[in-house]
């Protein structure tokens, strides 16, 4: 299956760039490219790409306040995911980006093979962080959990197969990891974190993380 990819920067030549290597992969197609914030609202309107690539400052609507207007849309109108890129590794960029409902983070002095993979991994429902934007992020992020919510009422909510689950997702283990462990299929693994995550109306695995920070679930320093 192909994904559809809309390219956002304000750099033409970046962002030209950032388009011949996502376009030459059998597997991706771009779709358009957009230099701001609202130009990159219209293109995904008329486009409905599968993944925004957009660079965080912009001049008009930056990447953070276009991301919430894409994830969070009034009425059915087309949702992305969106991975952000930038070439500042500051907290309060990623901070923002994660709030705003972006699913990957990545920097722009990732090479090529990166990019496609953060593309590829994003498209597929999962989420990703740059190497370098480390766990303390992850660790000290709390204004994305969903409003009243504890580790007991997120464990309430669970089978205990899930709760099994869910913190081995807080620890940052992937499906087969997590399939492994607890001795099942990954496909199983994937429907449990996909009814998890359903369940606690969190958008992707980071989220999830930073929800079983927040509440106490995990706490900052235990072993992965």
């Amino acid at each position: 299956m192909t994904t559809r990819v809309l390219v956002v920067d304000d750099q033409p030549m970046f962002r030209a760039g950032l388009s011949a290597i996502l376009g030459a992969e059998p597997d991706i197609t771009v779709v358009g490219e957009a230099g701001d914030g609202d130009e990159a609202l219209a293109r995904n309107r008329a486009l409905h790409p599968d993944v925004v690539v957009m660079d965080v400052r912009m001049p008009g609507k930056n990447g953070i306040d276009a991301t919430r207007q894409l994830t969070r849309p009034a009425g059915a109108a087309h949702v992305p995911r969106v991975l952000m890129l930038t070439t500042f590794d500051i907290d309060e960029y990623v901070y923002a980006a994660l709030e705003a409902g972006a699913s990957g983070f990545l920097l722009k002095d990732a090479d090529a093979p990166e990019l496609v993979t953060a593309v590829r991994t994003v498209a597929q429902g999962d989420a990703l962080l740059a190497p370098r934007v480390t766990r303390r992020l992850i660790e000290d992020f709390v204004a994305s959990k969903p409003a009243g919510l504890t580790s007991t009422t997120v464990f309430n909510s669970l089978t205990d197969r899930e709760r099994e689950v869910f913190l081995l997702i807080a620890t940052g283990r992937s499906n087969a990891e997590i399939g492994r462990e607890l001795y099942m299929a990954e496909q199983t693994a994937k429907s449990h974190v996909s009814r998890i995550l359903s369940k606690l109306q969190l958008r992707d695995r980071i989220h999830a993380v930073m929800l079983a920070y927040d509440t106490g679930l995990v706490t900052p320093g235990e072993p992965r």
